[in-house]
């Protein structure tokens, strides 16, 4: 199989809800903001061809569906849709896709399922071949969020994700459409029922989603201010990390601007950190 780390929109969100309780004088030192305290992210989406002979896309990224005043908002930076450029630089196109994985329906992980932002035109499903894969428990949140996190999720969304006939949601470590070709372990710190997924067994690739986001967030103590439970999420990384690090699994970051893969390390302190670190992935063999 081959991999691609796919860019989509991009986002400038402001640093310290990125970084939750890290003080500024430490976390510009890792990421500098603009004048008015953003940090880029990145939201980057994992193509994988010939898993278990399927064209796979793990995120679709944020993409461009929002109109003009909630793109300024949410620190939307591109209007174009991206990630459909980023997959047509692969040789692909959205009808090209089988199977589009989703660790969770926030609009930073889902809103690329849709089509751009067009003036009086309802909002539109992309990827019109592909099953949408998404955990049970990230959809019972979708469907009836909290007052908390309402704003995250793309209200128009769920209803054509269900209306398509192509949706399939996950309970355990397998789903039926990809069998175990992939494996899935679950996180309720930030979301509930965050899917991670796992491709290539041991010395394989995990997309970590926004359990860590990317390498500012593999150091324990480092969470968002969006996290949900900081103290639930800080346990399950370290089980999460401990294992991978075990395995040789290498970590795929989304919302990293400058790091796509790397491998995790942990110190005679027991810190965590990465190393081998790559910036792209391009038909990479695995």
């Amino acid at each position: 199989m081959k991999l691609w780390s796919l860019l989509g929109n991009s986002q400038k969100l402001d640093g310290g809800a990125m970084f939750g309780n890290v003080p500024r004088p430490m976390w510009e030192k890792w990421i500098k903001p603009d004048p008015d305290h953003r940090i880029p992210l990145a939201c980057r989406c994992l193509l994988v061809d010939d898993l278990g002979g399927k064209r796979v896309l793990f995120e679709t990224g944020i993409g461009a569906f929002f109109e003009p005043r909630l793109k300024d908002r949410f620190g939307v930076v591109e209007s174009e849709h991206v990630l459909l450029q980023s997959l047509a630089r692969a040789g692909f196109t959205d009808a090209d896709i089988d199977v589009v994985v989703l660790s969770h329906l926030h609009f930073d992980h889902a809103g690329g399922l849709l089509a751009a932002y067009a003036p009086e035109q309802p909002p539109r499903l992309l990827f019109p071949n592909a099953k949408y894969l998404v955990s049970r428990e990230c959809w019972e949140r979708a469907v009836q969020p909290h007052p908390r996190d309402r704003a995250s999720f793309i209200a128009e969304l769920q209803p054509l994700l269900a209306a398509s006939g192509r949706l399939e949601l996950v309970d355990g470590a397998c789903s039926a459409t990809l069998g175990d070709t992939v494996r899935f372990s679950y996180s309720a710190g930030h979301t509930p029922g965050l899917m991670l997924a796992e491709i290539g067994g041991d010395g394989g690739v995990v997309f970590c989603a926004d359990l860590i986001p990317g390498r500012p967030w593999v150091h324990l103590p480092v969470t968002m201010g969006y996290d949900r439970y900081p103290e639930m999420l800080i346990d399950e990384k370290r089980k999460f990390l401990d294992d991978k690090r075990a395995r040789g699994v290498r970590l795929f970051f989304t919302h990293d601007s400058e790091c796509a893969l790397a491998d995790v390390v942990r110190d005679e302190k027991g810190k965590f950190s990465t190393t081998n670190e790559q910036a792209e992935l391009i038909a990479l063999v695995a």
